[in-house]
């Protein structure tokens, strides 16, 4: 959507997407993983959650490592939702613009995105035409 939206546009879209995401996930799994999480001692990674919520969460989307792990931990130790959904936006942010830019200027060929869907879709195909006999 970059090229055709523009790279704010399609960042501000992608990251109000992801809020919305965030928001849905604090109300819905905070309070689930949260009762959970109470029976657990926690580690250094709770201690610094606690002690840095918005800049653990924020910099977490400068490592390679998924987001859930964060996300789990913001909601054991009761992250409030402001704050959880700034440091979400924070994070995804930065990513989306970047991504939005190389859409725009790098032009991959039709003929590679093909190949590639059909390299992709190969595990898929083997489970329809070869499936795996009942134990």
């Amino acid at each position: 959507m970059g090229p055709r939206l523009g790279l704010w546009t399609t960042t501000l879209v992608a990251t109000a997407g992801t809020l919305l995401a965030a928001i849905a996930d604090h109300r819905v799994f905070g309070p689930l993983i949260g009762r959970m999480a109470r029976r657990h001692a926690g580690g250094w990674p709770e201690r610094l959650l606690r002690r840095f919520p918005f800049a653990t969460i924020a910099l977490s989307g400068l490592t390679p490592l998924p987001f859930f792990p964060f996300k789990a931990l913001a909601f054991t130790t009761g992250c409030p939702a402001g704050k959880y959904t700034t440091a979400v936006a924070a994070r995804c942010l930065p990513r989306y613009a970047l991504l939005a830019w190389l859409g725009a200027t790098v032009q991959v060929p039709t003929w590679i995105m093909v190949a590639l869907f059909a390299l992709l879709m190969v595990p898929s195909l083997r489970m329809v035409w070869w499936p795996r006999a009942a134990s």
